[in-house]
């Protein structure tokens, strides 16, 4: 009878507006969960049939999980460069382990901090996942088991040799013959040992506007004519003739650069309009063999301009010198990209790329399948996962130094709490009533 199933359906509301309760409790438990989504109860009717279109057959309510996966939190800023965000669709892939041969699943959760042994992982336990990198190429990939955890231990920058100097200065125009200015240039072995390169430049009687350049190396040598040093042969590093001539036009600005004809016993610069390559051999042994040799080419700017050197009046400057070589360096910082792009920051000055976070995407994303630690499992309704970089092809963009705030707001939380509170009070009357009225139908008996 419709008394009943008034009563049953009453009771379904309670079930229904104590599950509504529920998901308004853990959203305001995970307000402050980062990426955290905001759980709905979406409410359908039961109908049961009727035997006649006169006569109503309560049927009540039941209540489902609407899970807004894809609703965008708000990107707040954060302090640690490992923090990262999703501004659009997508999620970061994770594994339940460091060897990633664990549970692979996606989260939104970006706040990735470096555990014992370097690898990324978040406050829940779970380890980043990127691309591998080649070469610092990142080796791209659709397959999820080709993924490998972000690390950023272990990471140094290996000295290197310098090859390339570029130098810029001014030559006092009004200087007289026979004055002499010295500049000392750094160069690094392959060890990340400097040496001190001094370059002197001696203004010439004639031509005028003419320089001749000398050198003094401290610790190796100038390798001899030929490309051979005889044993015992290289007993100095200083050119005796100059290593070459420079030459200005009657504006200050450079015209040339001139090797000399017959080079010195220990120099052999081969050289351009503006420049020259010399080789140095650094640990001064005698062979056969010399691993050691670098050739270094000095660039004094471009022809008929004012980037390098000049010979303008006014005091003997040095404007700069740069060079191309590396001490060793050890790891100094981390920094991603808005194309996930992960790299290493030494404190050499050189940067490496390390790895790349992409971001997956899926067609549903609002059928995935929740986990605790704010993670999530792909399912049959959610689709497939597919791996890309991010900004491409639908997928979001990374922000670095940021994370996603939760999607819960806590004013229409705490008004959704009222309505549903008055709305378990009125289930509560309606059973109230229902029993009232088969006290009266007792009742008639008696």
């Amino acid at each position: 009878m419709s008394l009943f199933g008034g009563i049953r359906a009453a009771v379904s509301g309670l079930f229904s507006q104590s599950q509504s309760l529920g998901m308004i409790g853990d959203n305001i438990a995970n307000v402050n969960t980062v990426g955290f989504k905001a759980v709905r109860p979406r409410f359908s009717t039961l109908v049961t049939a009727s035997g006649s279109e006169t006569l109503h057959s309560p049927g009540g309510v039941q209540s489902n999980v609407l899970r807004e996966i894809d609703q965008q939190g708000l990107l707040e800023a954060a302090d640690s460069s490992t923090d990262i965000a999703i501004s659009g669709d997508g999620f970061f892939p994770v594994n339940s382990n460091a060897t990633a041969t664990g549970e692979f699943l996606f989260t939104r959760a970006g706040s990735f901090r470096a555990d014992e042994d370097g690898n990324l992982v978040n406050a829940a336990g779970f380890f980043l996942l990127g691309f591998q990198v080649t070469n610092q190429i990142p080796q791209q990939t659709n397959v999820l088991s080709q993924l490998q955890v972000v690390n950023i231990a272990n990471q140094s920058a290996a000295p290197s040799a310098t090859s390339t100097v570029d130098i810029g200065a001014n030559l006092q125009a009004s200087a007289a013959t026979g004055a002499t200015f010295d500049l000392s240039v750094p160069l690094l072995d392959q060890q990340g040992t400097s040496h001190t390169f001094t370059l002197t430049f001696t203004k010439a009687a004639t031509p005028a506007n003419t320089w001749d350049l000398t050198g003094t190396l401290t610790g190796a040598d100038f390798v001899a004519t030929g490309g051979t040093i005889a044993a015992g042969a290289n007993v100095s590093g200083a050119t005796a003739a100059p290593l070459a001539t420079i030459t200005f036009d009657a504006a200050g600005l450079l015209s040339s650069v001139a090797l000399p004809a017959a080079p010195t016993t220990n120099a052999t610069p081969t050289g351009s309009a503006d420049g020259f390559t010399f080789t140095v051999d650094y640990d001064q042994d005698a062979g056969p063999t010399f691993p050691d040799r670098v050739d270094v080419t000095i660039d004094f700017g471009t022809v008929g301009s004012a980037t390098g050197l000049t010979q303008f009046e006014g005091a003997f400057t040095p404007n700069f010198i740069t060079q191309n070589g590396r001490q060793f360096g050890s790891i100094t910082g981390v920094s991603v990209g808005d194309d996930g792009i992960v790299t290493a920051v030494f404190d050499n000055g050189e940067s490496r790329t390390i790895s790349q976070v992409p971001v997956v995407t899926f067609t549903n994303p609002n059928g995935l399948t929740e986990k605790s630690g704010n993670v999530f499992e792909e399912t049959v309704n959610s689709g497939t996962a597919t791996i890309k970089i991010a900004n491409t092809g639908g997928a979001g963009i990374i922000a670095a130094s940021s994370l996603e705030a939760s999607t819960v707001d806590l004013a229409d939380e705490f008004t959704r709490m009222i309505i549903t509170q008055r709305a378990f009070s009125a289930n509560t009357r309606v059973i109230t009533t229902g029993d009232e009225m088969l006290d009266e139908l007792v009742r008639i008996v008696r």
